[in-house]
């Protein structure tokens, strides 16, 4: 996915992960982003690799692709859990979730 592709904040590429600790499985995430995020047979969400693969390994993270991002966001700031993290990929700085400044 190139990074025109991909969401931006102040025109940097923006990844996504989940803290499946925190996660409570309510899916939210699912509803407003099911291209990006999936719920596993355990319950909890996941980010979806390319080829829809979930991605199960503890802090995985996939790029946001622009037309989701306003979806992604919105995950994040509704999650129950308080588990989905958006970062910038250059530093790795939250830009949205439970960690951002």
């Amino acid at each position: 996915m190139s990074v025109q592709q991909e969401g931006t904040a102040g025109g940097e590429a923006l990844e996504v992960w989940i803290d499946q600790d925190l996660c409570t499985g309510d899916g939210i995430c699912v509803q407003y982003a099911p291209e990006v995020f999936e719920l596993d047979i355990d319950g909890l969400a996941y980010v979806r690799g390319e080829g829809e693969e979930l991605l199960r390994a503890p802090g995985a993270s996939v790029p946001v692709p622009l037309p989701l991002l306003s979806d992604v966001v919105d995950s994040a700031r509704e999650c129950p859990g308080e588990c989905i993290h958006v970062r910038r990929v250059s530093d790795r700085a939250e830009v949205y979730g439970p960690d951002a400044e």
